[in-house]
């Protein structure tokens, strides 16, 4: 089937859930309602663009007869005008369906969990993420998403060992997946007294948080829950009540900590949202293995342990190593200026999505 045939075909069953959602039998079953309405949302954006195709393809047939066969010189060369205009929308729309034809990630709109964990490198590691910390911070003020802090382990020296935070924003997950994986920072520590380039790492988890379409299940007999007073700054106390919550999922192993409430209930319930999204994320890895590492988008689901990008100081240097960019404004990137990585990652995992998609399969439009 090529393209055209698969967008006729969609359009097809569009109207036909148009006929089918106003039906009485229909109209009188909620949930079938529901279904229907949401098969026709999904496939309104691909319908809508493939009209637009379909119409612009006709007005080029049109303008290409009428340049064949008109006497007139100033109409043919309207005509070719018109010609190449249409050209390039078609083109254009080619491009806009295909892209409208992926999958959707029903994860894509959530709010994100984000853990930044201290590798490589000791202090410098710690110090290292919080220089991400307030990055990501940054990023989410430009785009006027909300932080909220859950669980964070800092050093004397100011440091972090490892922070969890939630990002609350339309789309945080959707842009900040792209994060995930190991950053590699090359500069003069400051505890270094010989002036050595070190280099040190932190990693980046990011994880859509968990709500009730997660259908992650967490048994009371899976769970061990532990509490204890909140720590501050170099391990101090800053709570003289036991509100902070430790939770172990016995069957994995997990451990997840959140201490930033003065609440223990809502510690907890913080704590087990983040434990159904890294249990979700788990299950995620399982299957993706199943469907085969050459389905996976190298860019978007690669591993955890792999180097995804390098801070380099020295040099003012930035490279993101999964797509090949590299730009030299360090401290503006430091700063939260990450839209042009992200939307360059988002371009790179969107490009070997359709290539998979219409590997089998042509996709020109004549």
């Amino acid at each position: 089937m090529d393209l055209m045939q698969k967008l006729e075909s969609l359009a097809n069953r569009y109207e036909e859930l148009n006929t089918l959602m106003a039906q009485p039998e229909v109209l009188s079953n909620v949930p079938l309602l529901q279904r229907y309405g949401r098969e026709q949302a999904e496939l309104e954006e691909v319908v809508e663009k493939y009209y637009q195709l379909r119409t612009t393809l006709k007005e080029l047939e049109e303008a290409e007869e009428l340049e064949r066969e008109s006497d007139d010189p100033a109409l043919r060369e309207l005509a070719r005008e018109e010609i190449a205009r249409l050209k390039e929308r078609r083109e254009q729309l080619t491009e806009d369906v295909k892209l409208a034809l992926l999958p959707k990630d029903a994860m894509d709109e959530k709010n994100a969990i984000v853990t930044i964990q201290g590798g490589a490198g000791g202090e410098e590691a710690a110090l290292f993420a919080a220089d991400l910390f307030r990055m990501y911070s940054r990023y989410a003020e430009q785009r006027r998403w909300k932080i909220e802090v859950l669980d964070l382990n800092e050093t004397d020296q100011g440091g972090i060992k490892d922070i969890t935070f939630l990002v609350r924003g339309k789309g945080a997950y959707r842009r900040l997946k792209y994060e995930g994986g190991t950053h590699r920072v090359q500069r003069v520590p400051v505890t270094e007294a010989n002036g050595r380039i070190h280099t040190s790492t932190a990693k980046v988890i990011v994880l859509p948080e968990a709500d009730e379409e997660i259908n992650i299940e967490i048994k009371e007999s899976d769970i061990r829950i532990d509490v204890f007073r909140s720590t501050g700054h170099g391990g101090q106390s800053v709570n003289t009540t036991d509100s902070a919550v430790r939770i172990t999922h016995l069957p994995t192993g997990l451990v997840v900590t959140c201490q930033d409430e003065k609440s223990q209930l809502k510690n907890k319930e913080r704590a087990l949202s983040v434990l159904k999204a890294r249990l979700w994320d788990l299950e995620e890895a399982r299957r993706q293995e199943e469907l085969g590492k050459a389905r996976r988008s190298q860019v978007q689901m690669g591993d955890r342990s792999e180097k995804i990008r390098t801070y380099n100081f020295p040099q003012d240097r930035v490279t993101d190593h999964r797509i090949g960019l590299t730009r030299y404004n360090l401290q503006g990137v430091l700063d939260g200026e990450l839209d042009e990585f992200i939307d360059n990652l988002i371009a790179a995992d969107q490009a070997d999505r359709l290539q998979r998609l219409f590997a089998e399969e042509p996709a020109t439009v004549q």
